[in-house]
């Protein structure tokens, strides 16, 4: 049971849990509004947790953790990558997305960041191709990759929770 206090006061372990759990929440926010690095900021959460509960099944835990944060950093840059290659995106219109995006972000709030990264996307490409269709195909291409990559973090960050939870309740 989730005591905060105790009669010498706070329970250290219990504010360090609710700490935790409000910085993953954070992350996962970070992973839906690509504004953090979400899902390492979900690892910090859980690492945060482990040195402020310590003990094997804590570290243990969060070595679970830590390799499913690589294995799920491999396929959000792999599968979604693979897939742009194939449809023609190259990695410097993705880079000038990104400045557009960033750029996007700073003047239209809140929806910024989507909205440039697509006009960004396709302008290069309609400068690259001078084709409209192709150009909309490839920035189509581009927001599926990294839709797929936002899933798959997000996925990662569910089975990180899921061990974690596992690992709460062990210890």
């Amino acid at each position: 049971m989730l005591t905060l206090t105790t009669e010498a006061g706070p329970d250290p372990t219990s504010v360090v849990l609710v700490f935790a759990a409000l910085l993953y929440l954070v992350g996962v926010f970070g992973i839906i509004f690509p504004v953090l690095p979400g899902l390492l900021v979900c690892v910090a959460a859980v690492l945060l947790w482990a040195a402020g509960t310590s003990g094997p099944l804590a570290w243990g835990t969060f070595g679970v953790v830590l390799a499913l944060y690589l294995c799920g950093l491999t396929l959000q840059y792999l599968v979604p990558g693979r897939r742009m290659k194939r449809a023609g995106v190259s990695t410097s219109t993705l880079l000038l997305g990104l400045v557009a995006a960033v750029v996007g972000f700073f003047v239209i709030p809140l929806l910024g960041a989507p909205v440039g990264f697509v006009l960004g996307i396709f302008a290069v490409e309609l400068l690259r191709y001078r084709d409209r269709v192709r150009a909309w195909e490839m920035t189509k291409s581009a927001v599926r990759g990294v839709l797929h990559s936002m899933g798959i973090e997000l996925s990662t960050a569910f089975v990180i929770a899921v061990v974690w939870i596992g690992g709460i309740l062990l210890h």
